[in-house]
């Protein structure tokens, strides 16, 4: 994960409707941005409705305008959401934008593969990044994909949706990185490693560390966004561009 202190424009995050506990590192614990961070909370919009339906659903995407429409409002300046898996909604979310606006990690695919050659992708769920997410990032389908045990800790912890229950840092770093390796036994020509999810970031280093390999997750997108890597869609320019002024 990139240094956290590293200068970004002001961002808003769309979070979805949860209510379980997030560590520094995970994209709704603002100490993952030093502070800097709007955060609106998107009724309605819980796990199983972005998991089970309608990728297109215009009424959830409805809901995410309104509430990046209030992000806008207040100041950000680089919105984003608290799940990769919304990546369908990229392109209604940042039509009407003001101001640069990307919905997925997933979107940094095609900069990653410029940088490193082959990618891996790591979700939360078994079976949750399908083809189509990968299609609507740009990247292709046949990209190896891996994901946490259905009996991992930390799927158990959000799973249950407690703000009272604490997620235990080294069971969720060993279960990621045991699946990352079980990743890694499929596709051993693997260069660097995007993580979809925003709740895995805080074990992101311990990962790296331990596949010796680069791992990416949201706020290393959101660098690359701003120092004018990429585009907030994925596409990469032709030649470098601007910063988004802070």
């Amino acid at each position: 994960m990139s240094d956290p202190v590293q200068p970004l424009p002001l961002v808003g995050v769309l979070l979805l409707d949860t209510r379980f506990a997030r560590p520094p590192g995970d994209i709704g614990n603002a100490r993952s941005f030093g502070g800097r961070v709007l955060y609106e909370t998107v009724g309605g919009a819980g796990i199983d409705r972005v998991l089970r339906g309608d990728p297109q659903d215009p009424a959830l995407a409805d809901s995410f305008a309104a509430a990046r429409d209030r992000l806008v409002a207040r100041g950000a300046r680089l919105v984003t959401t608290s799940c990769g898996l919304l990546v369908f909604h990229q392109e209604r979310l940042a039509g009407d934008c003001p101001v640069p606006f990307t919905a997925s990690s997933l979107l940094q695919i095609r900069l990653r593969q410029r940088q490193h050659g082959k990618v891996a992708i790591m979700g939360l769920l078994d079976g949750s990044i399908t083809a189509a997410h990968l299609r609507a990032a740009g990247a292709e389908a046949e990209l190896p994909v891996g994901a946490l045990p259905d009996d991992a800790h930390l799927i158990d912890v959000l799973r249950a949706n407690d703000p009272g229950r604490r997620i235990d840092p080294a069971r969720a770093e060993a279960d990621l990185i045991a699946a990352a390796r079980t990743l890694l036994d499929r596709a051993p020509e693997t260069r660097a490693l995007v993580l979809e999810c925003t709740n895995l970031p805080p074990y992101q280093q311990a990962l790296s560390e331990a596949l010796d390999l680069p791992v990416y997750g949201y706020y290393d997108w959101l660098v690359a966004i701003h120092q004018g890597l990429a585009l907030p869609d994925g596409r990469l320019p032709a030649a470098s561009s601007t910063e988004i002024p802070a």
